[in-house]
């Protein structure tokens, strides 16, 4: 549940999942205003669902309505996902381990200086578990600096970790020293696809990791900046991947076809 949810894959891939495995489940999109969180939550609850992601703008706010937290989410301040377990609300949040499995499949973690862009609920996500992994440095830039130097003090207050901040002026020289680029922000996502990135080639240097969480479309324009720069592009469909494996699991208590699920999302990314 989000808003807007236009853009939304997941129902594709969780539904080929469940058809593969013969479950009788279905994944539906519910689009709910701010305005109508809590009473979504409730309505939920009292229809018996099994649980729902959670997304923009909702991932924040949600926290006020659930009954019980995964450490995980309660360290970061954001959850994703929701179980309805006989009456109780957990939340979780897999965007954490979606977006370290997205790049520990290109590069490590440990010991890597990581440029954020964006400070929202899944840039909370990204910077909480790449500090616990071991990142040497973590610099969070925002549009509204005020926002990443919230994060940043509310890291150092939970981890101990001093992660640098600031806005987006900041981008420049933070890029030349960074192993690891990270853009949360929804610069570039369909039908947007002619954004101006944040971050050009020009800035890049060969041999960057540079993961745009954005899916829609799969080469957005960030990651066409960062093959013309010979960077290193991860696509946001890994993400979205890697974190929908996770709340299925969390669910369903079943492994999910990852086979499966990349290649619907693959199909319907190819056909747009």
């Amino acid at each position: 549940m989000g808003h807007p949810l236009g853009h939304s894959l997941s129902p594709i891939m969780h539904n080929a999942a469940f058809r593969s495995l013969g479950m009788d489940w279905i994944y539906v999109p519910f689009p709910v205003k701010p305005e109508n969180l809590k009473a979504a939550v409730e309505g939920l609850r009292a229809l018996g669902v099994e649980g729902v992601n959670v997304t923009i703008p909702h991932k924040e706010a949600v926290l006020e309505y659930i009954d019980d937290i995964h450490g995980t989410a309660a360290l970061i301040g954001a959850v994703n996902t929701l179980k309805f377990d006989d009456g109780t609300v957990r939340g979780y949040n897999t965007d954490a381990s979606g977006c370290l499995r997205a790049l520990e499949e290109v590069t490590s973690v440990e010991g890597s200086s990581v440029l954020i862009l964006g400070a929202g609920g899944a840039a909370r996500a990204c910077a909480f578990q790449l500090a616990e992994k071991g990142a040497s440095d973590i610099t969070i830039l925002n549009r509204t600096p005020e926002k990443a130097r919230l994060l940043a003090e509310d890291m150092a207050d939970k981890l101990g970790f001093e992660a640098s901040y600031g806005g987006y002026e900041l981008i420049q020289g933070s890029v030349k020293s960074a192993d690891i680029l990270i853009d949360t922000t929804p610069v570039g996502m369909h039908p947007h696809t002619d954004d101006r990135p944040l971050v050009g080639a020009e800035l890049m240097h060969e041999g960057l990791v540079v993961h745009d969480l954005v899916y829609n479309p799969q080469r957005t324009v960030l990651l066409r900046e960062a093959e013309r720069a010979s960077a290193i592009p991860v696509s946001g469909i890994r993400m979205l991947l890697y974190q929908g494996v996770e709340a299925f699991r969390i669910w369903t208590g079943r492994d999910p076809p990852l086979d499966v699920m990349e290649d619907a999302l693959k199909r319907v990314l190819n056909r747009d």
